[in-house]
Formats: structure tokens, C-alpha cells, sequence
């Protein structure tokens, strides 16, 4: 039987086709000599696989002959089936043998993350549509998120995501990383190009999920193309999350000195930023990637290809209104009435060609980036998960702008430049 799950040093594992581009340009990186934590790509075969064993085999023709209601119940039933059922032998064998493999000496949690053979390719980022599980210490566990992580490509989230892209789950499918947890000190991500020809680290205490869901804002760390470090905004890191043993991974809250404390110093950023470099090489592209430091020094996560443009100067009129400053989406400008909102449940108020002034910049706020003109946040930095889908669609966006929803006033003409980070309003 065809080997399904392959470590990551294995040759075999750079095929995107396989394992999906997250996986393969893991794969790539380590095995350029990038240090990244190891592991295995579960090859979408497996995924293939198990929906064949459930009777789910074809898909693409059934959701194409399908009325849209009589659609949606049968996609109801194949997320169902991929949650539920007991994953087909000759797949759990190799997956638990993996995981086996990576816990047998060692009492380091597990990370299970999606790795779609569509995800992290240009032009289709999918960042944070799918899902990612981390400090897993049980084969149930583990055998649990393997199973939600391919049930996630038929989420309604990711399949309004593909919809603006003409694309469909059925037509695709979901490869895996599986990977020992990096015990994180420090983590964020990095842009390889910015809108002056330099580079931006961004940098949190503990692990980076709370830099991907917009919950901090993190430091952010300007960097010439030479490695050298030329600015520090500190940021207001007011909690960190970390994995305790035995326990999921939990926000701490931190100290006010701590939160505004640079969390790297001048040779680490150096260091980061000339991995960094290898990267955008490898991959032969400007990259957006996320990393975290252990004890043992950096990992690399991520690599993922960047979408950025050149600064659009805004008309003489936004020039003469106060203008307030945080970080870059690094694309575009945009201007429209301000919807100011406070709460998730109140999205339904931000009407086309708004500009959306809110607290947190979480994924939530995916599904209005259609409609509006532009987003400011309080909360959030350049490297999140929605920054990244507001530089693929060309949605200008400034984020970790402080007091925003108390600044600026709902129903004002807001201008929102994204590429240098400053947001501009008038009544």
C-alpha cells in the first residue's frame, strides 16, 4: 500500500499535489536546513480514502445534480460522516504509528493542522478557514482532530471562502500536518516585503495564536532588506497564550511592563529576518510566514506566498483631516462611511462600501470583507490570519489602532490607507 503519511525530511513530501502547500513548504524548508519542529504530511489520499468508506466517493457529481436545499443536506451529511466515523484501517495504522513515533520518547503535546491541496497557494490563502489542534495528548484526541481538521473543508466558513473564488470542497481536498508542539517563549510571523522594499516581523510572548485570531497587538519589528533592524513599535501584548501539560492551550494574562516589552532584541530580529530571506528564496516569491523560539532557538511554521502593492497616494483632501496610525494590512486605500460596531452581532449593520471600525480582528470578520471598503481594528498586527485574507482580496486594512471604536465617529468619512497604516476621518 502506498505510503500516506511521510515525515517531513522525506523527499517525498515537497509534493503539494500530496500534502498540500503548507505541508510541502514545510517539507522544503527543512530539508534546505531551515530549523523547523519535524513531523509528517498525511497525504489527501487518506482523506480520499475515508470518504469512499463512508459512500461519499462522487462527490463532485452529487452536489452538481443536487437542488441547493437537497445540496446543503447531503454536505451536512459528509461533515457528519468525516467527524464521526471510525477513520478506514489501513489509515488509522499509519496515522497512529506516526503519532506513536512522535510521543514515544517524549511528553511534548501534539499539533494537528489542516494543509488543503488549495491552501497557502497565491492568490487562495485560505488563512484560518480551516482548522489547526494543538497539545494533543491522547490517541482519542488526536484520532479526533485528524478527523474534524478533514470535516473542516465542508465547513460553512470555508465554503463561503470559496465561493468568491469559483471554487468547491468537492472538487478538491485535505491533506495534514502533523507535528510535535514548539514550546514557545516568543511567536509571531513576518512579512518578507513591505510597501517601502523592507521587511516587518511581528512578535508576541507565548504561542502566536493570539496574534492569528487578532486578540493582541503584537510588536512589530521594521527590517532592511540587509537584516538590520531600523525600527520597534512595542505593542499591547496584555495576555499570551500558552500549553500547559495535561491542558489546553489557555490565555495568561501578563504583566503591564511585560506586555509592553519588545519580546526580541536586536540579533534575534537579524537572525529571524535572514531565515526569512531563505524562505522568499526557496520559494521564489516574496513570503508571509509565522515562526516561534523555544529554548533550542527559532522554528519555522509557515511559509506562504505574499500578496502586497505599491502605496496609492490619497487625494490632497484626506491630507488637511487628523489621521491616526497602526499596522499595515499592506494593501490598498479605500474611503466610506464608518460602521462602528462593538460585538460580533452586530455585522448585519455594515452596509457595502462601509469601512468597518471594530475592537478585534478576528476571523469572524471574513465573511464582510466582500462588502466593505475598507476595516479598521483596535486590536491585531500585519501577520494575522485576517490581514492576510484583506491582501488577498485587496481590502485595505490598519490594524492594533488604539481606542479606534472610541476615535472615530459612526457614520463619519473614514480613509483607510493600508499600505502605510494610517486612517483618516471627517464628519
Amino acid at each position: 500500500m502506498t505510503q500516506l503519511v511521510v515525515r517531513l525530511s522525506d523527499p517525498a513530501a515537497v509534493n503539494d499535489n500530496r500534502f498540500g502547500p503548507k505541508a510541502a513548504n514545510q517539507a522544503l524548508l527543512g530539508q534546505a536546513g531551515l530549523p523547523i519542529a519535524g513531523g509528517y504530511g498525511v497525504d489527501a489520499e487518506a482523506y480520499r480514502m475515508q470518504l469512499a468508506s463512508l459512500g461519499f466517493d462522487e462527490l463532485e457529481r452529487k452536489t452538481a445534480e443536487l437542488d441547493p436545499i437537497e445540496a446543503r443536506s447531503y454536505i451536512s451529511d459528509v461533515r457528519i460522516g468525516l467527524f464521526d466515523a471510525p477513520i478506514v484501517e489501513p489509515v488509522l495504522e499509519q496515522l497512529l504509528s506516526a503519532y506513536r513515533e512522535l510521543t514515544e520518547n517524549s511528553d511534548i503535546p501534539v499539533v494537528v493542522r489542516s494543509s488543503s491541496l488549495l491552501e497557502d497557494s497565491a492568490g487562495s490563502l485560505f488563512a484560518g478557514q480551516f482548522e489547526s489542534f494543538l497539545g494533543l495528548q491522547s490517541e482519542e484526541d488526536f484520532l479526533t482532530a485528524v478527523r474534524a481538521c478533514w470535516a473542516a473543508l465542508w465547513s460553512s466558513r470555508a465554503r463561503q471562502y470559496m465561493d468568491t473564488h469559483d471554487m468547491s470542497p468537492a472538487q478538491t481536498a485535505m491533506a495534514l500536518v502533523i507535528q510535535p508542539l514548539v514550546q514557545a517563549r516568543v511567536s509571531g510571523g513576518g512579512m518578507s516585503l513591505t510597501a517601502d522594499g523592507s521587511m516587518a516581523l511581528t512578535a508576541t510572548w507565548g504561542l502566536g495564536s493570539a496574534i492569528a485570531q487578532g486578540e493582541i497587538v503584537p510588536d512589530r519589528y521594521e527590517v532592511t532588506r540587509e537584516c538590520e533592524l531600523s525600527e520597534v513599535a512595542a505593542g499591547r501584548k496584555e495576555h499570551s497564550v500558552s500549553c500547559q501539560h495535561h491542558a489546553e492551550p489557555s490565555a495568561e494574562a501578563i504583566s503591564k511592563e511585560m506586555s509592553i516589552e519588545p519580546c526580541l532584541n536586536k540579533s534575534q530580529v537579524k537572525e529571524l529576518a535572514q531565515l526569512m530571506l531563505k524562505a522568499e528564496g526557496l520559494l521564489g516569491s516574496a513570503v508571509e510566514i509565522e515562526w516561534s523560539l523555544d529554548d533550542t532557538g527559532f522554528k519555522m511554521l509557515q511559509a506562504r506566498p505574499l500578496e502586497m502593492e505599491p502605496a496609492v497616494v490619497p487625494e490632497e483632501i484626506w491630507l488637511r483631516h487628523p489621521g491616526i496610525k497602526g499596522h499595515p494590512s499592506g494593501i490598498g486605500w479605500g474611503s466610506g462611511r464608518a460602521c462602528v460596531i462593538n460585538c460580533e452581532c452586530e455585522l448585519g449593520r455594515v452596509a457595502p462600501g462601509d469601512v468597518l471600525v471594530t475592537k478585534v480582528a478576528g476571523p469572524a470578520l471574513s465573511q464582510v470583507l466582500p462588502r466593505v471598503a475598507g476595516v479598521v481594528a483596535e486590536l491585531g498586527g500585519s501577520t494575522s490570519h485576517l490581514a492576510s485574507l484583506a491582501r488577498e482580496r485587496g481590502i485595505p486594512m490598519v490594524l492594533g489602532v488604539l481606542d479606534a471604536t472610541e476615535t472615530i465617529p459612526d457614520g463619519s468619512q473614514v480613509g483607510v490607507d493600508g499600505v502605510m497604516g494610517v486612517v483618516r476621518w471627517y464628519r
